[in-house]
């Protein structure tokens, strides 16, 4: 069978990877150096390419008629590591796509990915109520939503009282006694009178009917809660102004990543509505209690809206990022191996060699793995092509780091092809 069908083989029978592997290396080094190999060692048994389980104790045929392929005892040569090192000449590591990754020693940046609203900043949210009582004689603003002026004339309030006080100030200055003119003036300003009123009032000696309120800030309207004609009193709230310079995004927590969220940890947010652009903030309020049906805690967020394209209740896609204290072992997720009984990675042990090691894990920020016992910084791990390898190593590996001493599992299937040439790593 040639190289390529070697390969499409193993690929594709999933049962027998291991196995097809081992085939692969034997058909890829080629007749030459399997003889070579045949007598500078004696094997130990044949075994079907594509069933481990098939076993001769001379050369033939598999059930499938492919050659079997000789296995040698690699402790025996001087060449192994122990239980579960497997062997791969350069060529089929090429054909494998085997690429490496370096464990390292970093900070873990975990990821909590979450979802939210946007809103208004509250803190910046500017109610407008009346400090006297009258009716709405004109209003200048007709819908919530109305993007709003500072200094925008927002409603005409005509109010008795507010005509007597004007008369009160008319007659204080005709009097000329600054006491109660001040006292006058006082009283308007208290009203909420604007500045304007009272010096053109001053100049004129005109009372006027109504008089008119203005927009303390700019913004959108969030709320008209009031309607032409109206009579209104102290302590309603006739309109609110919010401001979308920056604006307020409430996210909820799973509880097993609470420990992760603090103030001031940087975050970034998407939206569908608005596609290829991100916006960087921070977490800018942690609340203290969870949500008791859906457990999880909210979280408030702030991003700056200078050019006013996040609008209050957009749905946004939100990543948190938290940094660990110190620093961990770290080895990339793909690299990781999960299984029912435990997590391992394979080890790239160089000059082509190859073992699977069982490995305690700890957190993930989504591209690199904790590793809290199993390897050191400094070694490499597979991150391709690593369940071919697992699936022979894992027959015979004792799965520790380092192999001392003698073993008696030596004669467990190895994959030889090559001895003393490197192993390829990406």
């Amino acid at each position: 069978m040639s190289r390529k069908l070697s390969l499409i083989a193993a690929v594709l029978i999933g049962t027998g990877a291991g196995a097809g592997v081992t085939y692969m290396l034997a058909d890829n080094g080629g007749k030459d150096a399997a003889s070579d190999a045949s007598r500078e060692r004696k094997p130990l048994y044949w075994v079907a390419p594509m069933d481990a389980n098939y076993r001769r104790d001379q050369p033939g045929k598999s059930p499938m008629g492919m050659d079997l392929v000789p296995v040698y005892d690699e402790e025996s040569s001087g060449e192994g590591t122990g239980p579960g090192t497997v062997r791969i000449s350069p060529d089929v590591v090429n054909n494998l796509g085997v690429r490496t990754g370096l464990v390292k020693q970093g900070k873990l940046r975990s990821k909590i990915d979450t979802v939210g609203y946007v809103e208004y900043n509250p803190d910046k949210l500017v109610h407008i109520n009346p400090r006297i009582e009258g009716w709405i004689e004109r209003l200048y603003v007709n819908t919530a939503g109305d993007r709003i002026a500072q200094g925008q004339p927002l409603y005409a309030l005509y109010s008795p009282e507010l005509v007597n006080a004007q008369q009160e100030f008319l007659q204080a200055l005709s009097q000329g006694s600054r006491q109660f003119v001040q006292a006058a003036e006082d009283r308007l300003r208290v009203w909420q009178v604007s500045n304007d009123f009272i010096e053109k009032l001053r100049r004129t000696k005109q009372v006027r009917q109504t008089v008119i309120y203005y927009a303390p800030k700019a913004g959108y309207l969030e709320a008209l809660n009031v309607r032409q004609g109206e009579f209104v009193q102290p302590g309603r709230v006739l309109m609110s102004i919010a401001t979308l310079e920056d604006i307020w995004v409430e996210v909820q927590v799973f509880a097993d990543q609470v420990h992760l969220v603090e103030v001031g940890l940087p975050a970034t947010m998407t939206l569908d509505y608005l596609p290829g652009r991100t916006w960087k903030g921070e977490v800018d309020y942690v609340y203290p209690t969870l949500n008791a049906k859906t457990r999880t805690l909210p979280v408030r967020l702030k991003f700056n809206n200078e050019d006013g394209q996040l609008k209050p209740a957009m749905f946004a896609n939100v990543v948190i990022r938290a940094a660990s204290d110190s620093d961990t072992t770290l080895v990339p997720r793909e690299a990781v191996i999960r299984t029912g009984d435990m997590d391992r990675v394979v080890l790239a042990l160089g000059d082509g060699r190859f073992k699977s090691v069982a490995v305690t894990l700890g957190r993930t920020d989504g591209e690199s793995v904790e590793i809290l016992d199993g390897v050191v910084p400094g070694e490499h791990v597979v991150t391709s092509a690593q369940f071919l390898i697992d699936s022979e190593s894992s027959k015979t590996s004792d799965f520790m780091r380092m192999h001392h001493g003698d073993d008696d599992h030596g004669h467990g299937m190895h994959m030889n092809m090559k001895n003393g040439m490197e192993a390829h790593h990406d």
